[in-house]
């Protein structure tokens, strides 16, 4: 049985579209927030998406209790974020780069799913929450060694594997009242996950490596972004200047619809599959 078997007609047929557009091609690929939620991430804007505002850089830089209240409930949500598990789409996109069909992965997710998945060549536009780093003196930490400092330094704090999980792998607290918020052991300084948060600017040296990326290649698939995100939109316009085939694979619509070669209104794990196994197959000479 064929990925494709269970798909309806209409997504079977543009996937095959999708297929004669990238045959033959090196194929960058830009993922979103999409492509996790079958590991029990949710997304920001999809459907049944939690109704939260995101935390913004402003807020966390001018305010203590904003930090009091991330840390917090960044911390409920860690345990389990970080046990979250690769899914069949993430396989997928390491597979086509075994296979010689993608040359990488740019991604906007913070969850390094792409990277345990097996994905070798992986961008990430917004960072990692593996790391925080102070922002006073730059020290580095790894998030597992931050995450036990701050049981130590809240004895009291109960984690329930159970929790529901925000897009960011936080959990919203029903109160901070005692909590310590975890500060830099080498100055004191303000500690910072390495995310972009909203209203901050992705690093342009991270966003450059995005577009050598894409430079390097002669398509483009897009899976599981709104590309409501102004990033993901600058890709697929360097990628429309230079007339590359562009794939959308999203459920529901995309502010670049009408601009894609391909759209596939579907779910990101079983497109990314079906394309995978498609993808692989070597076309025929021409005659």
């Amino acid at each position: 049985m064929t990925a494709m078997t269970e798909l309806d007609e209409p997504t079977r047929a543009a996937i095959d579209a999708a297929v004669h557009a990238l045959s033959g091609r090196t194929v960058a690929v830009l993922t979103g927030a999409g492509v996790s939620t079958d590991s029990g991430i949710p997304d920001y804007r999809g459907k049944g998406a939690p109704t939260r505002t995101p935390m913004t850089v402003q807020h966390f830089l001018s305010s203590e209790d904003a930090r009091r209240r991330y840390w917090l409930g960044s911390h409920l949500g860690w345990r389990t974020f970080a046990a979250a598990a690769p899914n069949a789409g993430h396989r997928a996109l390491a597979k086509l780069e075994d296979d010689g069909v993608a040359s990488g992965v740019i991604t906007q997710n913070v969850d390094g799913l792409h990277l345990r998945a097996g994905s070798r060549r992986v961008v990430e536009l917004h960072g990692t929450m593996r790391r925080v780093f102070c922002l006073q003196c730059g020290q580095v930490f790894d998030r597992r060694d931050l995450a036990k400092r701050v049981e130590v330094e809240n004895p009291w704090l109960s984690v329930d594997d159970d929790v529901l999980l925000g897009p960011d792998g936080d959990v919203r607290p029903e109160s901070v009242e005692g909590f310590r918020v975890p500060v830099c052991s080498v100055c004191a300084g303000v500690l910072k996950p390495d995310v972009v948060f909203f209203g901050e600017y992705i690093p342009a040296g991270k966003f450059r490596e995005a577009e050598q990326l894409l430079a390097q290649s002669d398509a483009l698939v897009v899976a599981g972004s709104s590309l409501v995100v102004n990033s993901g939109i600058r890709l697929v316009e360097r990628a429309r200047r230079r007339r590359l085939p562009v794939v959308i694979v999203n459920r529901g619509e995309t502010k670049v619809d009408a601009r894609a070669t391909v759209k596939i209104d579907g779910g990101a794990s079983e497109v990314l599959t079906a394309l995978a196994e498609l993808l692989a197959i070597p076309a025929p000479p021409a005659r």
